[in-house]
């Protein structure tokens, strides 16, 4: 999910709905965004606002704040983290996998009939905008995502003490996965996107939807280093690389660790397998034109899988381009460990 897709669409429509405690809270949020310093986005017509030093697209800052101040964390509540285009789909699919393989057998499990983003929802969007789906009233569900910044969570996540996970992803083709993302939205309200070139050179100055990228990037690291047993810091090249390591690590990490007869019978390889890019691509609730379920959306189930290839922005990004980028993410992160051990 990037910081374009509910934009039109998903407002829309929930302004055709009943009201709910994020309308009787959203004018308040909309007065703060009208003091706030704006600036033309990857589209021009969709601006980027800054606030608490990161860049917003409206709805999810109206969103986000709304998160701040009404979301309460549990403790045993699990929070996907991610910037948008980093690995959330694969990352969401593996900790409901993980967390609920006793439930369901092979034939039975959700993740085959709906896209993962149904399974966990966002708490800056789903919370806010659309309260009354099942995911959101089941609660059994402890199951939660978001592309916030660290610094810009709700209180509650830090106070309840529930554990995180955060998957980053090279600056690279983190740019091009999000460029490529939001040519793909069928709203068009925002305008034009940008050429690619236009757009990197914002993205290089932080200019984007929750950026500066590295700045989040930066943000859960820290956190990850100052509490470890409360922040998972996943790189997607490493696990994507090596998947079966980091699944055990994960789930031990969620308190659901494999057990040996589970290792005997190969279970973390078919959590593995019925997660992995190709799997999930192919997926009849993943192919063209499949609609969410849930709530209406800019995007299609299949948007979310592209390619999922480490290393694509060779066939976008000019070598000048790549190595400006490179350059700024060195400068960013010396002597934060992160290069080195981020992974």
């Amino acid at each position: 999910m990037a910081t374009e897709t509910v934009a039109d669409t998903t407002v829309q429509n929930h302004d055709e709905t009943e009201s709910t405690e994020f309308e009787k809270n959203r004018k308040r949020y909309q007065d703060l965004i009208s003091t706030l310093p704006h600036v033309e986005g990857w589209r021009p017509k969709s601006p980027l606002i800054s606030y608490a030093g990161h860049w917003w697209i409206q709805p999810f800052l109206e969103g986000s704040l709304y998160a701040q101040e009404f979301f309460q964390a549990r403790p045993n509540d699990f929070l996907v983290c991610s910037y948008p285009k980093t690995g959330s789909t694969w990352l969401k699919s593996l900790t409901f996998a993980i967390a609920n393989r006793s439930r369901f057998s092979d034939s039975t499990n959700p993740l085959i009939t709906h896209n993962p983003h149904e399974l966990i929802p966002f708490i800056e969007i789903e919370f806010p905008l659309f309260p009354h789906i099942d995911v959101l009233q089941d609660q059994g569900n402890t199951l939660f995502s978001t592309h916030m910044p660290h610094d810009f969570l709700p209180d509650s996540v830090v106070k309840s003490g529930c554990k995180m996970v955060y998957i980053w992803r090279d600056p690279k083709d983190t740019f091009i996965s999000f460029w490529s993302f939001i040519q793909k939205q069928r709203s068009t309200r925002g305008g034009p996107l940008n050429s690619l070139e236009e757009c990197f050179d914002m993205f290089c100055q932080g200019i984007s939807g929750e950026g500066p990228y590295l700045d989040h990037v930066l943000g859960y690291w820290k956190a990850h280093q100052e509490n470890p047993e409360k922040i998972l810091f996943l790189k997607y090249e490493t696990v994507r690389a090596d998947p079966l390591p980091y699944v055990k690590r994960l789930a031990e990490f969620m308190g659901y660790g494999f057990t040996a007869e589970e290792e005997k019978n190969r279970v973390v390889e078919k959590v593995v397998n019925l997660c992995s890019f190709d799997t999930m691509k192919n997926l009849e609730a993943n192919k063209r034109n499949k609609e969410r379920e849930d709530h209406p959306s800019p995007y299609t189930n299949d948007m979310y899988f592209r390619k999922g290839k480490t290393g694509d922005w060779e066939n976008y990004l000019t070598a000048d381009m790549a190595a400006r980028m490179d350059g700024i993410m060195e400068e960013k992160f010396k002597g934060t460990g992160l290069l080195e051990n981020g992974k």
